[in-house]
């Protein structure tokens, strides 16, 4: 790593991007722990220029929301064929998309809460109340309402009377332009990361236990407003049943390098998947550092093995395309 120039990607213009400048501010700092070159970027207007022109060896990306997670950054990585960190776009994109992931994750035979998506226009054209009273004998309540893109829990709420239904919907859309309101599941919040070293495997899970109760923006970011516990307080053949279960949603949604899947155990030891994220978070609150401190390792190595990778990785990609086509089985 010490002969290699790494670039960390963070920022952009999301709604996250506090968050990820952090994020990327402490995945950098812990590649340069290990010896690795280390470069900031911003992700603006000026990328694609400054990747012809000062081409690095690989990328971390630390962007969260918008273009780092929906597969835009990774497209154009891809399309200059830069090595780098990370699940490749397409899949990217189908993780992005809320319903879609949770409709994979059901078809997969996981365990998803039972949901409804609808965009904005809806509740205008159809009329708000009879859309949300619909809304409400469908799934019941409580109800998690939450944008169907995003992350970080920006506009996402806990609702437990039809009265807070229209307030949470109005937060919710100022994130996005479709709502996701998903049956709320009592239990233990929990968190598994899954990192490829080199085969995916399943790190300690972390149980959350945010002091208001819920784990929203301000729970997530705010040193000492949650309590980590990992390995979680679940017994082995419960930690196990999460642990395989994202495993699978990695598998499933085409997951590459790293990812965090978020889940919600019932008292029966069921792990209902709320999210998997394609780009987890980093800073010192985040509950991927947490997991891998927690299993023996260091961030800075991770991410050195799995650049490393990256860049093996591309270079076969590379030599692929450069020999063309498989030749076609004339018997097939």
């Amino acid at each position: 790593m010490d002969q290699l120039t790494v670039v960390v990607l963070a920022g952009g213009l999301s709604h996250e991007r506090e968050v990820s400048l952090r994020s990327g501010r402490r995945v950098a700092a812990d590649l340069r722990d290990v010896g690795a070159t280390v470069v900031e970027w911003d992700a603006d207007t000026t990328l694609l220029e400054r990747l012809r022109r000062e081409r690095p060896d690989a990328v971390v990306i630390a962007l969260h929301g918008g273009e780092g997670e929906n597969g835009s950054v990774q497209a154009v990585l891809e399309m200059l064929e830069v090595p780098f960190v990370g699940t490749n776009s397409w899949a990217c994109r189908r993780a992005w998309d809320k319903p879609i992931a949770k409709a994979e994750l059901a078809r997969g035979g996981l365990h998803t809460p039972d949901w409804i998506v609808l965009p904005h226009a809806a509740f205008r054209e159809l009329g708000a109340r009879a859309v949300l009273e619909a809304i409400v004998h469908r799934l019941g309540l409580p109800l998690m309402i939450k944008p169907d893109q995003g992350g970080s829990a920006l506009g996402a709420q806990v609702v437990r009377e039809v009265e807070m239904l229209p307030a949470a919907m109005v937060d919710c859309l100022a994130y996005g332009n479709a709502v996701l309101a998903e049956r709320y599941v009592e239990g233990v919040e929990v968190a598994v990361s899954v990192c490829a070293d080199p085969s995916p495997r399943a790190l300690p899970v972390v149980e959350i236990c945010p002091k208001d109760g819920v784990y929203d923006y301000t729970a997530r970011y705010t040193p000492g407003a949650t309590t980590f516990h990992c390995p979680a307080r679940l017994s082995a053949p419960v930690a196990d049943a999460a642990a395989r279960a994202a495993l699978e949603a990695h598998r499933l949604l085409g997951m590459r390098d790293l990812s965090r899947t978020d889940a919600i155990i019932t008292p029966d030891g069921t792990a209902w998947i709320l999210d998997v994220n394609v780009s987890p978070g980093l800073t010192d609150t985040s509950l991927l550092p947490t997991a891998v401190s927690a299993d023996g390792g260091h961030l800075g190595e991770l991410f050195s093995t799995l650049l490393t990778e990256a860049i093996q990785r591309s270079g076969l990609d590379r030599s692929a395309s450069l020999r063309g086509p498989s030749p076609v089985d004339p018997k097939n």
